[in-house]
């Protein structure tokens, strides 16, 4: 008790010294709390992003793999020659895995639940047709910006087809309806799982075509218009989201209001029907894709190995567009933690010398104190306690206060430098997109026709993948967490500033300094 009286008086004795002390651990304190908050405020971002993300998979063909196993030159050709036949072959020979397969790589443990859809596209006839705004021009400026005839939109077929057919395996494969951004207006969705041929379609194709739900329409096979099928409609949709891709640029079955959807055992009976025509050249095929949910994270990651363990080739992988979005949204986040905890420790590497060096220099100007105190008989160890109790002291008091502080600027802080890291990053970002000649426009580069609408550049945009959706600010960036971390460094401090101050005190002999004394 004596020592901790005696230190308090000394601290109100050295008045000056110790304000100084403290000034010095309450910028060191505010310093670190900012830090630390930052680091925290990503990790509870972190934390609290995954843990209401909705982890879902998918497995697609690894083209990279494919190139690795392209067979070498036949004889007779000259040896590290391109093979382009055995290149045509492997491109047009792989593709999405059956429907068989999915099912059985979806028995899985680790998959929560398992949707599929099937994509197929049509056109329409004379009485039905596709929702466009395009003049001959702009459609003529689109195969002219895409190389003409026989440019890249020929050879893809890219113009071909008025809608887009999708089947759904069920209701949950429905993400649109599941998430919001599309809603029945008008009639009802198709019954979940039927084969009969029935269908939804947008309010705009319906206006578009003078259709109201009971009616029907035909659709043709784009490559024999001969091929005819029937469907009712059973229901009108709104659909907000935007996916406009290259709607309005002569691409009719991208536009979002020309998209059909339909149960993916009717659209199967359309395939089936159109396989089983005698000697048709022209088969209509189904795109078909499927989606695993996975409960977390860590089900995702144990996905792969269960696939691999249940047949899954190596020439598939296994890829998930959410947690690849999650770790996008967190980039900027994370890159500033990263500089905190830099920033952090350069602060207490600077403000630990500066606080040895103060305390040095207030052990030597207190050597007669330390005599006297000695040569009454105190111990040595009670006297280097009494200087560690006032160091400590001093720092506790400007920490808490430096906590306070902090606790108050962390948010605004935290969000102010993550808006200039969000900043910073964009205007990374834009340069490579210019530096590419995709910057300014949003859209293809420089031969772009001056003619395009302008409207398309954020669709361009969202297709070259350049839109990100970054975690752009936190709510709450202090916590106990950070608190009981700021009071280890307190206690860091006054054990790293003290100890030089305890090794003075030790190697002083009392009747040395009082003989010594002017």
């Amino acid at each position: 008790m004596y020592i901790i009286k005696n230190a308090l008086r000394c601290i109100s004795r050295s008045k000056g010294r110790n304000i100084l002390i403290g000034i010095i651990v309450l910028v060191i304190a505010v310093s670190a709390c900012i830090g630390l908050s930052i680091r925290q405020a990503a990790e509870s971002a972190r934390e609290d992003t995954l843990s209401t993300l909705s982890v879902t998979g998918t497995i697609s063909f690894d083209r990279q793999s494919m190139m690795s196993q392209m067979v070498k030159p036949e004889e007779g050709k000259e040896p590290g020659s391109f093979d382009r036949e055995q290149f045509s072959k492997l491109m047009g020979s792989t593709s999405s895995l059956t429907l068989e397969e999915y099912q059985k790589y979806a028995e899985a443990e680790s998959v929560q639940d398992f949707y599929y859809t099937a994509s197929l596209s049509l056109n329409g006839t004379e009485n039905f047709a596709a929702v466009t705004s395009d003049t001959e021009e702009e459609a003529q400026s689109f195969s002219n910006m895409f190389g003409g005839k026989g440019g890249m939109a020929d050879r893809f077929n890219m113009a071909s087809a008025d809608f887009s057919i999708v089947g759904y395996s069920s209701e949950t494969a429905m993400t649109e309806f599941q998430e919001g951004n599309a809603s029945i207006t008008d009639g009802a969705v198709f019954e979940e799982g039927t084969a009969e041929a029935q269908c939804i379609i947008t309010e705009e194709l319906a206006t578009f075509n003078n259709l109201s739900v009971g009616d029907t329409v035909q659709v043709a096979n784009p490559a024999d218009e001969t091929e005819v099928y029937t469907l009712t409609v059973v229901g009108l949709y709104t659909d907000s989201s935007d996916e406009s891709g290259f709607s309005g640029m002569g691409m009719n079955r991208e536009d979002p209001a020309n998209k059909i959807y339909m149960s993916y055992n009717a659209l199967k009976a359309i395939t089936d029907t159109s396989a089983a025509i005698e000697d048709n050249e022209n088969v209509l095929s189904a795109s078909l894709s499927s989606t695993y949910v996975f409960a977390t994270a860590e089900d995702f990651e144990a996905f792969e190995a269960e696939a691999r363990a249940l047949g899954l080739s190596d020439s598939y992988t296994v890829s998930s567009a959410d947690l690849t979005a999650y770790e996008n949204s967190l980039t900027p986040l994370n890159t500033l933690s990263t500089m905190a905890g830099w920033f952090l420790l350069v602060i207490l590497l600077i403000g630990a010398v500066i606080l040895i060096v103060l305390n040095i220099f207030s052990v030597r100007e207190r050597k007669y104190e330390i005599g006297v105190l000695t040569a009454m008989g105190m111990k040595k160890g009670k006297v280097a306690l009494q200087f560690l109790t006032e160091i400590f002291a001093v720092t506790i008091v400007a920490v808490m206060l430096g906590a306070v502080i902090g606790g108050v600027t962390s948010v605004p802080v935290t969000n102010a430098l993550l808006e200039n890291q969000i900043t910073s990053s964009q205007s990374r970002s834009d340069r490579v997109e210019q530096s590419f000649g995709r910057g300014g426009g949003g859209g293809m580069g420089q031969n772009m026709p001056a003619e395009l609408p302008t409207g398309n550049s954020n669709s361009f945009k969202n297709m070259m993948g350049q839109a990100n959706n970054y975690i752009t600010e936190v709510n709450a960036a202090m916590n106990l967490t950070v608190v009981l971390q700021l009071l280890g460094i307190a206690v860091l401090l006054t054990l790293v500033a003290g100890m030089f101050s305890m090794l003075f005190v030790m190697r002083y002999e009392p009747l040395k300094i009082l003989a010594n004394r002017d």
